[in-house]
């Protein structure tokens, strides 16, 4: 198939190319490479495959509707797989704007590109941190999710509500993916692995929120990826036992889905941080602190519907996946 991704010198998105591209798929990837992390990181994964013939990049961005356009009018993808987004809880805070114009502004204009050139399935990234304020575990979709607490977490809500609309109004086929913790190699230093690998290395003391007590439902990014390519192959339909009633807000009765992604499997921050002192053979002092602005307690994902409807079937254990991880780290950073 022709599929264009983007955010394709992501972490997720890396990934999941070299994934299309290792069983045929021609893709079409599109970043802006912009420095909310290191872009040499984003170099070296875009690296891995750039040159492969069935892969083109542009660099652009999505808030550049002109450049979207081209994009379809040029590669007439058939389907649509959108992880490019203004990522980070904390950063949110600091800097609204930037989710205004890549998460808002720029799905607008996949959403529009998607429907005027008559895209089969848009697969997009959604997040765990629509949940909020929610504590009944695990989360489910059918939950409502309707008390954000960053402003991240209400731009992904606006996704799934936008891309609703245009499954309604348009007939596009829209599946949207609340991400669970992702990790492993390649990862984001943004994020707590590869945070937390850092200063372990260093010998470095971390901080930890909540004073250790978070869960994370960490998953492995083969997981991940495995679980996207399912979903990008079964188009989204209209639920036939959708009752307008008693709304379900994972499906409807236009062709939209929305699924958790995750290992279900929660595991204690202090329990992953272990893993990783044992896996770089160090000890590291931890400074317990309270929670902060925008976090969530715990998290952990509901999955059955994805499981029921493309056999999703995460199989990378916490204790596998930081091996993993940790052993790429190494060898990425030059560690004996």
């Amino acid at each position: 198939m022709r599929i264009l991704v983007t955010g394709t010198a992501g972490f997720v998105g890396a990934a999941l190319t070299e994934r299309l591209l290792a069983r045929s798929d021609e893709v079409y990837g599109i970043d802006n490479h912009n420095d909310y992390y290191d872009p040499s990181l984003k170099e070296a994964r875009l690296a891995r495959f750039n040159q492969h013939p069935a892969y083109t990049h542009l660099r652009a961005d999505l808030a550049d509707a002109v450049a979207v356009n081209q994009a379809f009018e040029t590669f007439k993808p058939q389907r649509v797989v959108n992880l490019a987004a203004q990522a980070g809880v904390r950063y949110s805070l600091k800097n609204p704007q930037a989710y205004v114009q890549s998460n808002l502004v720029g799905f607008t204009n996949i959403l529009e590109a998607c429907r005027h050139h008559q895209a089969e399935h848009l697969v997009y990234a959604s997040s765990s941190s629509v949940y909020g304020a929610n504590r009944k575990l695990p989360f489910a979709v059918d939950d409502p999710v309707d008390h954000p607490v960053s402003i991240y977490a209400a731009s992904k809500k606006a996704n799934e509500l936008m891309a609703h609309t245009y499954s309604h109004l348009f007939g596009l086929p829209t599946t949207g993916l609340r991400f669970f913790t992702v990790y492993g190699p390649w990862g984001r230093p943004d994020m707590s692995p590869m945070l937390f690998a850092d200063r372990i290395s260093k010998g470095e003391p971390i901080d930890v929120f909540n004073f250790g007590n978070h869960s994370r439902d960490f998953t492995y990014i083969d997981d991940i990826v495995e679980g996207v390519i399912r979903t990008l192959d079964h188009p989204a339909q209209p639920d036939p036992a959708y009752d307008a009633e008693r709304p379900n807000p994972g499906s409807s009765n236009a062709p939209y889905r929305v699924y958790n992604i995750g290992n279900d499997q929660p595991v204690q921050l202090l329990r992953f941080i272990e893993l990783m002192e044992q896996n770089l053979d160090r000890t590291v002092e931890k400074r317990l602190l309270p929670m902060q602005p925008g976090d969530v307690p715990d998290t952990w994902a509901d999955v059955s519907a994805l499981r029921r409807d493309v056999g999703y079937a995460p199989s990378t254990s916490i204790e596998e996946g930081v091996k993993r991880f940790v052993s790429w780290y190494r060898e990425y950073h030059g560690l004996s």
